[in-house]
């Protein structure tokens, strides 16, 4: 009898583990149901950075839409021209904009992230005309090209507001290029990316008359911007620099952009 008896407690106290074991297992969420969400993403384009037609949507859009996939965050990017992707998610229309340089203007309305992209402008000139720069002051009596709007740095500006150089701008990178390849300008800043990107695919009889000087007019870093007017800004901003920091920590990050050097974010060839 006493046995039996023992034996019945000896099961009850291991059901009731059990039981306990498996409640405590329910009470520990994954990192999955902690955050899971799916969250709109404002953009403008600016291939191979970001763009809609492009692989993954191109390198950048691809890097943020993994270091939110590891909280259990669902990003869907909407590319729009440029001052509305901004106004609107100022407005609280997306939880976020895809990605800008730092200014004081917009840090009145926005939260920055820890920086997701570095930016190097180089100057490009064609290959039959001798172009070499180390300082501001060899630039002078050049005619440079330029971008609308465009600042390229504080030392620049100035410079350029001194007369030192002249500056002749237009409205696109391809145009920019077109002059360089006439002759019209002597050389012009963009990003080294983007300009061989623009090269590529928009200007492929240009490929090997244009080249750029290795040495960098300016290094950019450009952030992801959360509004400051929306209550999830804050707690989206951590976590999104959260895993930002992994990334670069454990090497991740790294690779977004070893794959946009091999070419993994090329246009996808058309089938006939």
């Amino acid at each position: 009898m006493r046995t039996a008896k023992r034996l019945r407690n000896i099961c009850n106290a291991s059901l009731l583990l059990l039981l306990c074991v498996s409640n405590a297992t329910k009470a520990v969420p994954t990192a999955q149901s902690i955050d899971s969400t799916t969250i709109q993403l404002s953009a403008g384009e600016w291939p191979p950075f970001l763009s809609e037609s492009l692989p993954y949507q191109g390198v950048v859009a691809h890097l943020i839409r993994d270091i939110f996939a590891e909280a259990g965050i669902t990003v869907n990017f909407t590319f729009l021209p440029w001052s509305r992707a901004y106004h609107d998610t100022e407005n609280n229309k997306y939880a976020a904009t895809a990605v800008w340089m730092f200014s004081d203007e917009r840090a009145t309305a926005y939260l920055y992230s820890e920086p997701v992209l570095s930016e190097r402008f180089v100057f490009f000139y064609q290959k039959q005309r001798h172009f070499d720069w180390q300082n501001i002051a060899d630039l002078k009596g050049l005619l440079l090209g330029g971008g609308l709007g465009y600042s390229y740095g504080p030392e620049f500006d100035k410079a350029l507001a001194e007369g030192s150089f002249e500056m002749s701008r237009v409205g696109n990178t391809e145009q920019n290029f077109r002059r360089l390849a006439l002759g019209r300008i002597d050389a012009f800043a963009e990003e080294q990316s983007v300009g061989y990107f623009t090269l590529k695919h928009q200007l492929p009889d240009l490929v090997n008359v244009i080249s750029h000087h290795p040495k960098p007019l300016l290094i950019n870093k450009s952030f992801l911007l959360f509004p400051k007017n929306s209550s999830e800004s804050e707690k989206l901003l951590n976590t999104f620099n959260q895993y930002l920091l992994q990334f670069k920590q454990n090497g991740r990050y790294q690779a977004y952009f070893k794959g946009l050097e091999q070419g993994d974010y090329q246009p996808q060839a058309k089938l006939q």
